[in-house]
């Protein structure tokens, strides 16, 4: 018998860069486990992993399409004014597999976590076009553009909420997550884009805290913590981290 809750199962999965290749090897693995979300909630990595599969992208797919790929079709360099890169190619690519043009098209209810950058607070997309609002939780500060949606700016989502429980737990009756970035990488460079993307980690590692309190289970994929924010090349590899560590985790429960 159902709860006064509107799902049975929901799914929050964090941001990550290329280490949410991860998440498309686990929600395969939960397939095979007979585990299907009701709705899911993505930061990020996540919102793109979200955005496919709630379209009806299978796990298989999904990765096949991104090994078609390098990096350079997606991302290309510009000049340090306003960022260090441009995302135009991946926008392209997400408007070319993904099947449907809204959230309200989707085949499963779908979350997605940006950061309003002019109000300084974290923003749950769940109507409207999907692409844009996907991108903007997508947009890393200083290393993209700000992405402007009706008016306002959007930056990543991970600023606020990279494991973004919060905006399911109330909707399911079991809350699952899965964190590919749960901790800090502790090499060291003397470039602007690392120590950029290790002030990002220590906000993402704090803002977790709470949110790894509401889930009832959460897998947290260490492994991956080696692989670069933008390492297309190992999406493969990484899939199979995050299909291997979450059958590991589902024969423990």
């Amino acid at each position: 018998m159902l709860s006064e809750n509107k799902y049975r199962l929901g799914l929050a999965l964090s941001g990550g860069g290329a280490k949410g290749f991860a998440h498309i090897g686990a929600i395969k693995a939960m397939e095979e486990k007979g585990l299907f979300p009701d709705v899911i909630s993505g930061t990020s990595a996540g919102a793109v992993v979200g955005a496919m599969y709630s379209a009806g992208i299978s796990p298989e797919d999904m990765i096949k399409l991104f090994m078609k790929h390098e990096v350079t079709d997606f991302l290309r360099f510009t000049l340090p004014n306003k960022s260090f890169l441009k995302y135009d190619g991946f926008a392209k690519f997400l408007r070319d597999v993904i099947p449907v043009k809204t959230f309200e098209e989707l085949k499963i209810p779908l979350h997605v976590i940006a950061t309003d950058f002019d109000n300084g607070k974290f923003v749950d997309f769940t109507s409207g076009e999907l692409v844009p609002r996907v991108m903007a939780s997508c947009t890393l500060p200083v290393v993209f553009t700000p992405l402007k949606i009706e008016g306002v700016r959007y930056v990543d989502g991970g600023l606020f909420k990279n494991l973004p429980v919060s905006p399911i737990r109330d909707l399911c009756e079991k809350v699952m997550a899965i964190n590919v970035s749960p901790h800090l990488i502790d090499e060291h460079k003397e470039n602007m884009l690392y120590v950029a993307a290790k002030s990002y980690q220590y906000v993402f590692k704090a803002n977790t805290v709470d949110d790894i309190k509401l889930c009832d289970w959460i897998l947290e994929i260490d492994s991956v913590l080696k692989y670069k924010t933008f390492d297309l090349k190992k999406a493969k590899e990484i899939y199979n981290i995050g299909y291997v560590e979450m059958h590991k985790a589902l024969e423990k429960i």
